[in-house]
Parts: structure tokens; C-alpha cells; sequence
């Protein structure tokens, strides 16, 4: 019987579907596995490759030498001005992510009642038991390898290219050979009318018994067990395959139980992550040893919300590495992924990402940084051809590879979008301060986004004050305009946000970003007392919409708060109320959750959770999907929903403590350890309705204002120093 969280998840039964299929990765890596040892299938993925659209070659309009007129016509109350913002081009996708290849085993006379399947979060390993047959697999964050071990018997082994939506013309050789360490299987695909391709290769490696080739596979006979290690490349030749091969063979080389021994390497590496932070919410054990589909189905008790919060953190932490995670995480079973299974920034990736400092993953922090410093120079040439600027402009959509502007057309005016950089290193900021030490590549970018500002925000309104020129809000559009704008409240937020901190990271610069910040126009409460989406005097509030972009001042940001500005807290908590689901889409939830949280209302939160985990969202893989029903994987709820409930009990700014700010009454009880601040001290917390105990182990010497339901105080705190809070009913 469970005397804790579950750190993991179980079903009876083998997947059907690959969206049902368990999880593995190590953030380059992934495999999707079905579970059952008699006929296993384990889809394969990696989080470069994609499928050459064009989007390789495209580049962000030139339309900079039309921005003062595009300026001029919406100052002069044109409303439709921004819809010739353009070079005319079509829509055009970025390049869409795709899996490689599954590995399909088949046992020979396989037999045996049952089938269990598992994932343990804590070892990132995926195992199943159909009678005496076994299967385990784990993608090695210390190797980068897939590694899966199948006690064995008669086997029958294939790379199989034909997943779901791959392209008819796809071109595919498979290669075989023996080696002394067993054998060598690879499948190389080129795309369709390309010159770019990729290729995996798996090593068969057998214990116990024999192998021989049976192109395009292999088959084992009388194996006591079969370890198979496989890795990916993308534009490979020959002389790569060699080089992945004798990888390979040295992995499996040298050792009695090279399973055992790749598994100790990972877990140094994947469970001191996993284990930073956890919670406990005092489930019923008998529900804590549910499998996951059942658990599912009684969304309204706390074991439910103890493993979704572990699976989130084990999801994102797994889809995290050589890229953060996509729309889809590190994984797909289809070729047709939807929206190019891209990164999206002006919501998705944001969401994802928002935890990782508070729930204490540099590893996901490290792996956004990444994307941002791999795409800069993209960055640059989007500032300059759009807006004839210095400094930098991210796109809305990325696949990773390109980081240039040019998914866009009427309804969505990516192109007039300047608040995304700001959003991206709003994570790698809020790292920093955990830390307490700045990134040089952070305060790098943070001054060319002070740079772009400072080359695009020369307009002034009849007060002499800025405005934001033209302005979009994602992907939403006044009620009485076009999609171009004037002050959207995102824009506003963002340019003052990145120059402040700008500010703070080159003390030398301070004083011109300041003040240039300082002239930017306040927020704008309209005639329903909601903060308003576009500060322009005239433009009216589009309600029913999926994203919550003039909140971005609430959250994720701290510039509106109950505790400094309870006014515009006031505003924005009506617009919060004011807001609707439009199409029902899993971020819209918890986006909304997530500025609830902010601003103290648990009701709300506890409405937003509900409208989740009611919806029928997770798969039994405890991955999302985005619309309720399970409708269209998307990582989105999985990755966000860790960070809805640390948000709903702690809360940090570098000079502010906010404890149990807004606890749902679905949560009366509970244990939140090793949560990160950004005054440098890690938290423990437990809670209950009679009152709340709290130990704070800062790492440097501070004093904070601390906030709970009683008021607020000052907190001194001593580097080294526990300190220990005890705190009446909440």
C-alpha cells in the first residue's frame, strides 16, 4: 500500500494507440513504448527532426521602409491600416515535426496471461510483464541512447518507417550487419523532394543465444535476454552510421549487464532532477494505487492532482535538453502533427516553461536558453526587416531550426508582434534570481531587447507619452478594429518589463532605459471596469477568447499584484471574470488558473482545475491533449498544470514571500518540498485548515516581506540559516 505520492503511473493493458503509449526521454531523445513484452512496438523520436517544408529557406518580410506610413495611418484612426503590412506572401507553415521510426519486436510462440505496463518517474524507465516475458526501456540522459532490454527467447526485430501520415514519398533503406557485439540494424529515410534525410541505427545485442539477419531485421533464437541500444541522426552519411555504430558497440562492450550499468549512469543524472521537488496532497492510498486511465475517471480527488503534478514535472524534465519542449513534448506517433508540433511563443512554450525555476529544473531553463542563443541571429534579421531596428524580435512560431518571421497572414499579423523576447527569458530571468547569479547570455539579449525599444518606440501621442505602434494582441483583435493596433496591453507590459530589467542587468545603461520606460502610457481600465486589452482610447474588448494576452502584466510578470497595485489588480481580476473559453483549449484553462493564482482568488483557480480535469484532457499516458476529449496531443495541460499549483501555494518575487496565496478547497492538506524562490531560498511547506508550517533554507542573506492571509511582515533572512514559519489557519 502506497504511504506517499505515486512517482509513476500504471495500466493494465498494452497501449492501442500511440497517444496512450509511455514516456521516456532525456530531452534529445524520445521513445513512445506500447507494453507488451510478446509484441512490443517502441516509436522513436528526436527533437531535431523535421520535415522539410521551405520553411528552411524563408525569411521575414522586408517591410521596414513602410513602417512610418503604417504608423501614421493607424495614429490617424485608420483601423484596417495594418492589414497591407505585408509582402504578400501566403501562409506559410514552419517545418513540421515528425517521428523516425518505431522498433517492433515479435516473439515467436509468445505466451503468458496478463499484461502490466509501468513508468517510473523517478528512473525515466519504462517496463512491462506479460507472464515470465519483460520489458524495460529508458533513454539514458548521461549516454544519449535509447536503451530497452527484453528478457527474450524467440525474437523477430525491424526498424519500421510506416507510422501514421508518413509521406508516400518518402524514401527508405534499411541495412543490416553482424558485428561481433551482435547486430547492427539502420534505416535511413530521405524526405520527398529533398536532399535532407536522417537516419537510426539500433544495435541488437544478444545474451545467451544466437542472432542472425533477416533483412531488413534480425531474429533471436534462444536468448536469455536481448538488449537493443538505438540513436538518430539527421543529415548523416555513411561515415556518421560507423561512428553511431562503434558508439553503440562500446555501450554494449566490456561488461556483464550493461543494462544495469548505462541505467546507473542515467539515474545520477535524471533522479537527483526528478526527486527537487515533490508533492503530497494526503491521498487515499487505495486511489494512489489506481492505475492512471482509472484515476482519470475520478477527477475530483487529490491522488489525481498529486500524479499529473508528478508527471508534469517528469514530461517536461524529459522533453527538456537539447530543445525545450514542443506543442507535442519530445514525442509524436504521427507525421501530421498538429500546428507543425512547433514551438508557439506567445502562449505554449511560455506555459510549459514557466515552472522550471520555482519547480527547480535548470534543465529546462538551460534548454530554453539554448533555443534563444541558437536562433539570435534570426532574431536580429527579423528587427531589422520588419522594423528597420537594432536588437532583436523572436517569432510567434519556431521549429527549432529557423528563428526568422514568416508565419503570418491577415487573421494572424504574426509579423506586427514585438512582445515575444521579452516572454522567452522571463523563465531565464526568474532563474537568475533563484540563483543569484546572472547568465552573461541573459544580460546579453536583455540589452539588444532595450536596443530594439529604444529604435522602435518613437511615436508619441498628444500627451508626449509613447505608444506601441503597430501593436498586436495574441491572437486576438478589437471588437471594433482590425487585427493591426494601437497599446495592446501585452505590448505595453513587455517593452516596460524588458527595459527595466534591461536596467537592472547594465547598471551603466540604466538611466536612458528607464527613462524611457517611464514615458511609456499606464494601463487602461475600460467602461466594465476591466483592464482594458489595447490602452488606446476607442478600442473596445473582444471578451471570448481562448488567450489572456493583456494579462501578461498579472502574470507572468509581477507589475500588477493585489499587494502594490490593488487597483489595477481590481481591473485586471474583472477582466479575468469578464474572459471566456472560446474553443475550451487546455492553455486558455490554466492560463487562466495561473492569473488567478496571482491574484488570490482560489475559487477561480479550483473552476479553471475542474474545467481540466472534467474535460477528459489526459491520455493514459498522463500526456495532454488540447482540446477536451482528448482531442490533438499537446503537452501544453501536462507541463503547465505543476506550475497552476505551486503558484496556488507559494509565490516569489526578489523582494516578496506569498504562502498559500490561493488553495482550492479540493486541497485541504498537503506537502510541497523543494520549491525554488527568487530571493535564493528553497521551501518547504505543509499545510493544513488548521495552519501551515513552512522551512525556508536560504542560500543568501535578505530581507523579504512575507504575505499570508494574516497580513504582511518583514522576514529576515540569514544565508545558511533555516528558518521556520509557523502560520495559523489559512
Amino acid at each position: 500500500m502506497s504511504h506517499g505520492p505515486v512517482h509513476g503511473t500504471w495500466e493494465p493493458a498494452p497501449a492501442a494507440r500511440w497517444e496512450d503509449a509511455f514516456l521516456s526521454g532525456n530531452g534529445h531523445h524520445g521513445a513512445l513504448v506500447f507494453g507488451d513484452p510478446n509484441d512490443e512496438r517502441v516509436v522513436v523520436t528526436q527533437h531535431t527532426l523535421v520535415r522539410p517544408n521551405g520553411g528552411q529557406h524563408a525569411r521575414p518580410p522586408r517591410l521596414a521602409s513602410q513602417l512610418p506610413a503604417l504608423q501614421d495611418r493607424l495614429l490617424a484612426g485608420e483601423p484596417a491600416a495594418a492589414e497591407s503590412f505585408t509582402d504578400g506572401r501566403p501562409l506559410q507553415w514552419v517545418q513540421p515535426f515528425h517521428p523516425a521510426f518505431r522498433i517492433r519486436l515479435r516473439r515467436r510462440g509468445g505466451t503468458g496471461s496478463g499484461c502490466r505496463r509501468a513508468v517510473d518517474f523517478t528512473a525515466g524507465e519504462v517496463t512491462a510483464v506479460r507472464g515470465d516475458h519483460t520489458s524495460r526501456v529508458f533513454v539514458s540522459r548521461a549516454d544519449d541512447v535509447i536503451v530497452h532490454e527484453v528478457t527474450a527467447g524467440d525474437l523477430d526485430i525491424r526498424l519500421d518507417h510506416r507510422l501514421p501520415g508518413v509521406p508516400a514519398g518518402l524514401r527508405v533503406g534499411h541495412g543490416a550487419l553482424l558485428t561481433p557485439e551482435g547486430a547492427l540494424l539502420s534505416l535511413r529515410a530521405r524526405y520527398p523532394d529533398s536532399d535532407r534525410a536522417y537516419t537510426g541505427v539500433t544495435l541488437v545485442a544478444v545474451c545467451g543465444g544466437g542472432v542472425e539477419l533477416r533483412p531488413p531485421g534480425a531474429r533471436v533464437t534462444g536468448a536469455r535476454s536481448v538488449l537493443l541500444l538505438t540513436r538518430v541522426l539527421r543529415h548523416t552519411g555513411e561515415t556518421d552510421v560507423v561512428a553511431e555504430a562503434r558508439l553503440l558497440q562500446a555501450l554494449a562492450a566490456g561488461t556483464e549487464r550493461p543494462y544495469e550499468e548505462l541505467l546507473a549512469r542515467h539515474l545520477a543524472l535524471h533522479r537527483t532532477a526528478y526527486q527537487r521537488v515533490t508533492l503530497d496532497l494526503g491521498a487515499d492510498p487505495a486511489d494512489r494505487a489506481l492505475p492512471g486511465s482509472e484515476l482519470l475517471r475520478r477527477p475530483h480527488g487529490p491522488a489525481l492532482l498529486e500524479r499529473l503534478f508528478a508527471a508534469g514535472r517528469y514530461h517536461l524534465l524529459s522533453s527538456s535538453g537539447l530543445l525545450p519542449p514542443r506543442l507535442t513534448g519530445l514525442w509524436t506517433g504521427d507525421w501530421n502533427t498538429a500546428w507543425s508540433g512547433a514551438f508557439t511563443t506567445n502562449a505554449n512554450l511560455n506555459l510549459q516553461t514557466a515552472s522550471a525555476p520555482a519547480a527547480a529544473l535548470p534543465e529546462v531553463t538551460e534548454a530554453l536558453a539554448r533555443l534563444v542563443q541558437r536562433q539570435l541571429p534570426d532574431w536580429r534579421e527579423n528587427a531589422r526587416a520588419i522594423f528597420g531596428a537594432r536588437g532583436v524580435v523572436a517569432p510567434t512560431h519556431t521549429d527549432g531550426e529557423t528563428g526568422h518571421t514568416y508565419h503570418f497572414d491577415r487573421a494572424y499579423p504574426h509579423q506586427l508582434w514585438t512582445a515575444g523576447a521579452d516572454w522567452l527569458l522571463k523563465p531565464l530571468v526568474d532563474h537568475d534570481e533563484t540563483r543569484g547569479e546572472r547568465d552573461p547570455r541573459t544580460a546579453a539579449v536583455l540589452a539588444e531587447i532595450a536596443a530594439f525599444y529604444e529604435d522602435f518606440l518613437t511615436r508619441t501621442d498628444s500627451a508626449g507619452r509613447l505608444v506601441v505602434v503597430p501593436s498586436y494582441s495574441p491572437e486576438n483583435r478589437p471588437a471594433n478594429a482590425d487585427w493591426g493596433a494601437l497599446n495592446a496591453a501585452m505590448d505595453l507590459s513587455a517593452a516596460r518589463h524588458a527595459l527595466l530589467t534591461a536596467a537592472r542587468y547594465h547598471p551603466q545603461q540604466a538611466g536612458k532605459w528607464r527613462a524611457l520606460a517611464a514615458r511609456l502610457p499606464p494601463h487602461r481600465i475600460n467602461a466594465d471596469g476591466a483592464l482594458a486589452e489595447w490602452a488606446w482610447p476607442g478600442l473596445d474588448d473582444t471578451y471570448d477568447h481562448r488567450h489572456l494576452s493583456h494579462l501578461y502584466g498579472v502574470w507572468p510578470l509581477d507589475e500588477i499584484n493585489p499587494h502594490d497595485t490593488p487597483a489595477l489588480a481590481e481591473a485586471a481580476h474583472r477582466a479575468l471574470a469578464l474572459r471566456g473559453a472560446e474553443n475550451d483549449s487546455a492553455h486558455g484553462h490554466l492560463h487562466h488558473a495561473l492569473i488567478a493564482a496571482r491574484l488570490g482568488d482560489a475559487g477561480r483557480v479550483a473552476r479553471a482545475l475542474r474545467q481540466v480535469l472534467d474535460g477528459d484532457f489526459f491520455h493514459a499516458s498522463l500526456m495532454s491533449a488540447h482540446y477536451p476529449h482528448r482531442d490533438v496531443y499537446n503537452a501544453d495541460a501536462a507541463h503547465a498544470l505543476p506550475g497552476v499549483l505551486i503558484e496556488m501555494l507559494v509565490q516569489s518575487t526578489p523582494d516578496r514571500l506569498v504562502l498559500l496565496p490561493a488553495v482550492p478547497d479540493a486541497c485541504p492538506t498537503g506537502e510541497l518540498r523543494g520549491v525554488r524562490t527568487r530571493f535564493g531560498a528553497e521551501i518547504d511547506l505543509g499545510w493544513t485548515p488548521g495552519g501551515a508550517r513552512a522551512v525556508l533554507r536560504p542560500s543568501r542573506t535578505h530581507r523579504i516581506e512575507l504575505r499570508t492571509s494574516s497580513g504582511a511582515q518583514p522576514l529576515d533572512l540569514v544565508a545558511g540559516e533555516d528558518h521556520v514559519l509557523t502560520l495559523g489557519a489559512w
